[in-house]
């Protein structure tokens, strides 16, 4: 579903004019949300920063007014002890002085982020402050009790401790708040990475089926030309230039079509124009060779019996011919279908078993049940060369061998005679068109050299191989083909 819905947004994306400028534009879109993530990481390290900036301020402007307050605090109670002890006016006024003092550090604390518990501690401090200096005003001039101040300034004296502990608490508490405000943002960098790189993976996979699909249309295309397909059209989607290309490659198909329809007008031009004179040619031979228009001399007759056998391996080498560009043709071509190797090769024997009795040729098949995925028709023909092959250059009373077996990614056939075999240096060359190698079996053997080319087309045709085995005697061939068709395979990847 998700494959299909990206699909369906990779095609209604516009393509950029250029292949180039597609393949920019993807990166580009892959790269955004890196460089998203990448900006909010910037501007929350930012942020993190000011906040410790603003923990370090807050918590030095703590410690700083925290010990202040407690040396004012010091200060109120010296005074407040020696004013119940000697009552002197310049020591009250050192008091109101440092009462001063001592309020204008508590609004200072009071602006910094204290908790509860905090602003609990100063009030009770400034309560305890506010209570000695109205003591202390309320008596005017006249002597204060001496032991009601001196409780009252120990009191004052007591609460410093936990004025001092302000300072403390400010900065714990700025430091967990700075640490939680880290965790935080590790947190959300690492969300925001994991969303960053799915969300790249998505616009990757779009691009990725934007980008190859008319990289596929074009391959498409040239399987289809290469397999001798010439009727369907050329349409490739995507970017200007690619599509400039499937308008070339369209072009070559109109092309291939026009040079196929000459190639074959000239083939039957060719086929005509020689069979005509030809049959007229060996007819003439005829009538001469049946002493027709009158007896001939004996050299005559040979001369005749020249002219007769010459007419008929010509028109052989010609049919032989177009034979065989029909099966370059083919071979373009395959229609693949489950066949049964071995029952094929059992009847291609049994098609050739008058030739060999004629012969005195006995069979030996060694045939495996093996399914192979080809075309019929096709592989009956590299059989049908091969096996006749065999019966042709085997001399009479020898054996033809047939063998049939199959591993697990390939199949193979063999065939196997006791003629004269294939000298190690035309193995290759056998396989070429209008090759005939030298006979030694006794008698001559008569061919035009394209049965095995015929085959090695077939064969390579269906990814396969053909080889020369080594044989104590006569030749021996082996037909190596992929169990499953290689068309398979690319539709299965």
């Amino acid at each position: 579903m998700l494959r299909s819905r990206l699909s369906l947004v990779a095609r209604a994306v516009p393509c950029p004019r250029s292949f180039l400028g597609l393949v920019l534009t993807g990166f580009a879109l892959v790269a955004l949300p890196f460089a998203l993530a990448l900006a909010y990481s910037a501007w929350s390290t930012q942020r993190l920063a000011a906040q410790s900036r603003s923990a370090v301020f807050n918590a030095a402007q703590a410690a700083r007014a925290s010990r202040s307050l407690v040396s004012r605090i010091a200060s109120l109670e010296r005074l407040a002890r020696q004013i119940a002890v000697l009552n002197a006016a310049d020591l009250r006024d050192d008091f109101d002085h440092a009462h001063g003092n001592f309020l204008d550090v508590v609004h200072e604390l009071q602006s910094l982020p204290l908790s509860v518990r905090q602003s609990e501690a100063l009030e009770l401090t400034v309560a305890q402050e506010m209570d000695l200096f109205r003591r202390l005003s309320e008596t005017g001039r006249a002597r204060p009790a001496r032991r009601d101040i001196v409780t009252r300034a120990a009191k004052l004296a007591d609460g410093a401790a936990e004025v001092l502990a302000i300072s403390q608490a400010v900065a714990d508490r700025e430091v967990e708040a700075l640490q939680a405000g880290a965790e935080s943002a590790q947190r959300r960098a690492i969300v925001l990475a994991v969303a960053a790189a799915c969300v790249a993976l998505l616009v990757a996979f779009a691009l990725k089926r934007l980008i190859a699909r008319p990289i596929g249309e074009l391959d498409a295309s040239i399987r289809r030309l290469g397999g001798g397909n010439f009727e369907q059209a050329v349409r490739v989607s995507g970017p200007e230039d690619l599509r400039y290309l499937g308008t070339q490659l369209d072009w070559l198909r109109n092309r291939l079509v026009e040079l196929e329809a000459q190639k074959n007008r000239f083939l039957r031009h060719l086929s005509h124009e020689f069979k005509t004179p030809l049959t007229a040619l060996r007819e003439g031979a005829e009538l001469l060779n049946d002493q027709l228009a009158g007896p001939l001399a004996p050299q005559q007759r040979q001369v005749v019996s020249i002219m007769r056998d010459n007419s008929v391996r010509l028109q052989r080498l010609i049919e032989d011919l177009l034979d065989y560009q029909r099966a370059l043709h083919a071979a373009a071509s395959l229609d693949v279908r489950a066949v049964a190797l071995d029952r094929l090769a059992r009847d291609v024997a049994g098609a050739h078993g008058l030739a060999a009795q004629a012969k005195g040729i006995r069979w030996t098949l060694e045939l495996q049940p093996t399914t192979v995925e080809a075309d019929p028709i096709k592989l009956q023909s590299i059989a049908d060369n091969l096996v006749g092959n065999a019966v042709k250059f085997t001399p009479p009373g020898g054996t033809v061998t047939v063998r049939v077996r199959g591993s697990e990614h390939e199949v193979h056939l063999e065939v196997a005679d006791t003629g004269p075999g294939v000298p190690a240096a035309e193995r290759e060359a056998i396989f070429g068109s209008f090759f005939r190698g030298r006979a030694k079996s006794s008698g001559r053997v008569e061919g035009t050299g394209l049965g095995l080319a015929i085959v090695r087309e077939l064969v390579e045709a269906h990814r396969g191989r053909i080889e020369v085995l080594d044989s104590e005697v006569g030749a021996h061939f082996r037909i190596s083909l992929p169990r499953v068709a290689a068309s398979a395979l690319a539709r299965a990847a």
